[in-house]
């Protein structure tokens, strides 16, 4: 059975999902990223659905900050997912993000700008 490399720590992430993590985790409260800035980032540019995905299936209560990633048109997306929309809506809020009742913020005016 294959095990994956383990990343220590100031070692920069080889694999998606550990690269989309990482990335995740360093966008400040009350900021936002788009799904396909995040795969930008972590050097898969083809792959902002993934980004989703791998966000999906994070655990219940993780302290990772996945509600400050929308879509690239500033919508919070809920089909197939109203419930978590309304999570991650609230989340927003909370932050100071002036989310409309139908998902919709302006990106570009809370758009996390990474140093480097």
């Amino acid at each position: 059975m294959k095990t994956a490399k383990r990343i220590e720590p100031g070692e920069p992430p080889t694999d998606f999902r550990a690269a989309v993590l990482a990335l995740v985790k360093k966008i400040p409260k009350g900021k936002l990223a788009s799904y396909g800035q995040i795969a930008a980032l972590a050097g898969f540019p083809q792959r902002p659905r993934q980004v989703g995905m791998v966000l999906s299936g994070l655990p219940e209560g993780t302290n990772l900050p996945w509600h400050r990633v929308v879509n690239t048109r500033g919508y919070v997306p809920s089909r197939g997912r109203w419930w978590g929309a309304f999570e991650q809506i609230g989340r927003l809020r909370d932050e100071g993000i002036d989310v409309d009742y139908l998902g919709n913020l302006d990106l570009e005016a809370h758009r996390w700008k990474p140093r480097g």
